[in-house]
């Protein structure tokens, strides 16, 4: 079975048979997760950006499994810095594994970490999983790349921030959603802290008046791809 999981703020699991493919798995240090990756099939770790509540964990959790930390360059060699494996790919660049393909796409927005002042450009990432195509934005801003987006790889998914403040607000994601044109609308980066916190109904009823399906998971909850 393949599906997709919520574990809070930005972190999302695929599972596809053996595979698992973690993406920003900030876990420790958030309120709202509870995952256990040493009871979990890890294969990939997909990070968008250097932010600390999006990297998160990777570094320690492909010390632990093996897998690689597939990031923009400078982020990659960070965390092989610190003793992870990683691939080190750019704004663009697309890889091929067994479960599908992965392409870094734009994102507006920082990446820095304390130990790192400058990890290369945050991402947005579009998975094909066996012709399910899923776009996560990471942490973006409104942008007019959604319009290119839509036309070239048709999102089924958009996994979108909502929470304002360090990103776009539901506001702007509604109109990202839009431009998208994806079937099935996935908010993110949402309540994990006060600044972020949003009453996530107002979300859904904008996406649901523009004709859009929208998901707000539960922290564990999941839908089947």
């Amino acid at each position: 079975m393949r599906k997709l999981t919520y574990l809070g703020h930005s972190a999302f699991f695929i599972e596809k048979d053996w595979d698992g493919i973690l993406i920003d798995p900030f876990i420790t240090g958030n309120p709202l997760a509870n995952f256990d990756y040493k009871k979990k099939r890890i294969t990939h770790i997909v990070v968008t950006h250097a932010h600390l509540d999006h990297l998160g964990d990777a570094i320690a959790i492909s010390k632990h499994t093996g897998a690689p930390i597939i990031a923009v360059f400078e982020l990659a060699n960070y965390c092989m810095e610190k003793g992870a494996k990683a691939i080190g790919v750019n704004i663009g660049g697309k890889l091929k594994f067994g479960w599908g393909t992965v392409k870094f796409l734009p994102a507006i927005h920082t990446s820095s970490n304390p130990d790192l002042p400058y990890g290369g450009l945050a991402a947005s990432v579009l998975f094909d999983i066996e012709g399910t195509i899923i776009y996560h934005a990471g942490d973006t801003s409104l942008m007019s790349e959604f319009d290119l987006i839509r036309e070239l790889y048709s999102p089924y998914y958009a996994l979108l921030p909502i929470g304002g403040y360090y990103t776009m607000d539901m506001e702007d994601a509604a109109v990202a959603a839009k431009m998208l044109y994806a079937m099935e609308v996935i908010p993110m980066h949402y309540n994990t802290f006060p600044h972020i916190k949003v009453d996530v109904q107002k979300f859904v009823d904008m996406i649901e008046e523009q004709g859009q399906k929208c998901l707000p998971l539960k922290v564990n909850e999941y839908v089947e791809l």
